[in-house]
């Protein structure tokens, strides 16, 4: 069974929408959608936001359900150089930018996992890389309206991999992003779920992939870009990646 897991409930309702056969359980004050995604026994959820919210969520979700592989999707605050508004980064690895155990470990391992970065599947990763060129290629110029478009200046977009950071923090400065890059030069792009998705499907097992649209610059305007770009663009994106997605075979 495929997890479809969001951390936008604007995006999780597409993919709701598009469950045939669709039953719904209430868990831990989660409610988890089942069906066919496009011929694909699914579960979908809305991982809620920050970092405990969202690993309890997939600890209920891998408990409940026999997954055997797990999508997160969502947006981004952009961090890497060159990285734009409606670009998809595609998850090489996640870390906690916020999680400093020193001295008893290194800063940013987690403990007893020896590890700072979780890496997710290559095979999923790969399949939403190509996933997510299609999409901009030939999808999101007919899904998307050209208004929004233009007004977030989306034209070409692309889609590269990257290490994306996770944290209980919404950048809003771009101050706070230069710290993060003098931290974490390697970072491609920071949100508050996915490396505590990581860690629990690494603990138990199960093959995960995160692909995240940029949805602002994480600077002074971020918390205007937001909410409009999640209503009118995101949620396309999420849907449009996640059918190219199953459709692979």
């Amino acid at each position: 069974m495929l997890a479809i897991v969001s951390a936008m409930q604007e995006e999780i309702s597409l993919v709701v929408e598009s469950l045939a056969h669709a039953t719904t359980r209430e868990l831990g004050r989660r409610t988890f959608h089942e069906g066919a995604f496009h011929g694909v026994e699914a579960v979908a959820v809305f991982s809620r936001w920050g970092k405990v919210a969202a690993a309890a969520t997939v600890t209920q979700l891998v408990s409940s359900f026999p997954i055997s592989r797990l999508v997160l999707s969502g947006v981004a605050g952009g961090v890497r150089h060159g990285l734009s508004i409606g670009d998809v980064v595609i998850g090489t690895g996640l870390l906690q930018h916020d999680l400093d155990p020193s001295p008893i470990f290194p800063r940013y391992e987690v403990p007893l996992l020896g590890k700072s970065v979780i890496e997710p599947d290559p095979q999923i990763r790969d399949r939403l890389m190509r996933a997510a060129r299609e999409f901009v290629r030939e999808d999101l110029h007919s899904l998307v309206a050209p208004s929004e478009l233009a007004w977030f200046r989306i034209r070409s977009p692309q889609v590269a991999g990257g290490v994306i950071a996770s944290g209980d923090k919404f950048f809003a400065s771009a101050r706070e992003v230069e710290e993060l890059r003098s931290r974490l030069p390697h970072v491609a792009c920071v949100e508050m779920e996915g490396a505590a998705v990581a860690q629990v499907c690494e603990e138990y097992g199960v093959p995960f992939g995160v692909v995240r649209t940029i949805s602002d610059s994480a600077d002074e305007s971020s918390a205007h870009d937001f909410p409009r770009f999640i209503r009118e663009v995101a949620r396309h994106y999420s849907l449009g990646i996640l059918e190219r997605f199953v459709r692979e075979r």
